[in-house]
């Protein structure tokens, strides 16, 4: 019989839909998360909700009826040294917070495997990338010296390409996907540490959905690829589609964003790309612009980073200037990611001034 994992997940908004998955795959999973968030989630449960093909409406999700069991705790409450994996599933910002920083250096510690689904790459896993200047990186991190002490061989990225949120009516253990896209993770160093990705992989890809009338197969797959520039591809998505949603007065749907000047969406997009191929890359490992072109006319909100700027926050993911930083080092500039670099700035700037 194959073993059964247990599996921290570190943030409980996002973090639910990769933790449902696997709880219903019959594994363990504990969130870290808010105190408000764990007793709603151990009293009632995470929901997720999503579509199935063949299915009319959504389908929804209880991890209270699940094979494996999901339960939720705070920071301080959870031993690394317990758990065969870790997830990251919260924004770069919040793992400043002393509470979460000290539970990275409890997890760096226990040698435990880290797979992170943030659209921030920790720097631990940007370590794994050739060539690359790490120490010119850390500015883009709100405290680049969280990730000091987790070693690179035990840290691996995956695309969170799935696009999912909190429905604003309802309670706060409930997430609603809106673009069921699969988990794209690159493997570990070691074949033993991947060897619990491929088991997971094969064990979610095997689950099936009873509706009441028939079982069917649910989307947001986890897949698991050699290539360490697979998981990168999210970030022609997020050059060309969630940071552009900044504006100088507002903000703009990814759909607008995406479609409002599609050639130019294109130049941003295959910029990137080229970006990550002249890194090491494979044009193989990314994903065609048509394809994302196509699912972006289904997000019709702006990005969470967007949404987070609008709403006065100091800090955000800041993936746009990350990939600014690194295309330096490697000799390429592009002028429309630094217009949005200086649009984000500028928020950021008026937001701490008026905190």
């Amino acid at each position: 019989m194959a073993r059964k994992y247990k599996i921290l997940i570190l943030g409980a908004s996002y973090g639910s839909l990769l933790g449902a998955k696997m709880a219903m795959a019959g594994h363990a999973v504990t969130l870290v998360c808010l105190p408000e968030e764990v007793q709603l989630i151990n009293d009632e449960g995470a929901r997720v909700r999503m579509a199935a093909r063949g299915v009319d409406g959504l389908v929804e999700l209880n991890t209270q009826t699940m094979p494996g069991k999901l339960s939720a705790a705070g920071p301080g409450e959870v031993n690394p040294a317990d758990y065969d994996l870790v997830g990251l599933a919260m924004q770069e910002p919040q793992y400043g917070v002393p509470v979460l920083h000290e539970l990275l250096n409890s997890i760096a510690a226990a040698n435990v495997p880290c797979m992170s689904i943030m659209n921030m790459p920790p720097l631990t896993y940007l370590r794994r990338i050739p060539g690359l200047d790490i120490d010119a990186i850390k500015s883009s991190y709100t405290d680049a010296s969280v990730w000091d002490n987790l070693d690179p061989a035990l840290m691996t990225l995956c695309s969170p390409d799935p696009q999912a949120f909190r429905p604003p009516t309802e309670k706060i253990n409930v997430l609603q996907v809106g673009l069921p896209t699969n988990f794209k993770a690159a493997r570990f160093d070691s074949d033993e540490h991947t060897g619990v990705l491929n088991q997971l992989e094969a064990d979610i890809q095997a689950v099936r959905f009873d509706t009441g009338n028939r079982e069917v197969e649910l989307p947001v797959k986890l897949r698991v690829h050699d290539s360490i520039f697979v998981p990168l591809a999210k970030w022609s998505m997020l050059i060309a589609g969630n940071y552009r949603c900044v504006q100088k007065d507002g903000m703009r749907a990814i759909k607008d964003a995406v479609h409002t000047d599609i050639d130019a969406t294109r130049t941003a997009y295959e910029w990137v790309v080229e970006l990550c191929v002249s890194m090491g890359g494979s044009e193989s490992d990314f994903v065609p612009f048509e394809k994302y072109s196509n699912a972006a006319l289904s997000l019709v909100n702006p990005s969470s980073a967007a949404r987070a700027l609008a709403n006065g926050a100091p800090n955000i993911e800041r993936v746009d200037k990350m990939v600014q930083t690194i295309a330096a080092q490697n000799g390429m500039q592009s002028d429309s990611l630094d217009e949005t670099v200086d649009l984000v700035d500028g928020w950021l700037e008026a937001n701490r001034a008026r905190a």
